[in-house]
């Protein structure tokens, strides 16, 4: 038996919102089956990775104006 690999059919936006959402924690359990079933893993890593860079860049950017002033 050689089982196919499944076709994810999420686009890297939906990936982004997905990722974006679940940083504040807020998903529901219907949303979350659904991004379980349709999201591209290897988009997934991809977004977190740009989201941690956006999060990291976003808090340099308050220290240093925290601290310029």
């Amino acid at each position: 038996m050689s089982e196919q690999p499944q076709q994810r059919k999420a686009s890297f936006g939906a990936t982004m919102k997905a990722v974006f959402w679940s940083f504040f924690g807020v998903r529901k359990g219907r949303d979350h089956a659904h991004d379980v079933a349709n999201l591209n893993p290897v988009h997934v890593i991809v977004a977190a990775v740009v989201g941690v860079a956006i999060f990291i860049g976003v808090l340099v950017m308050l220290v240093k104006f925290a601290v310029a002033q």
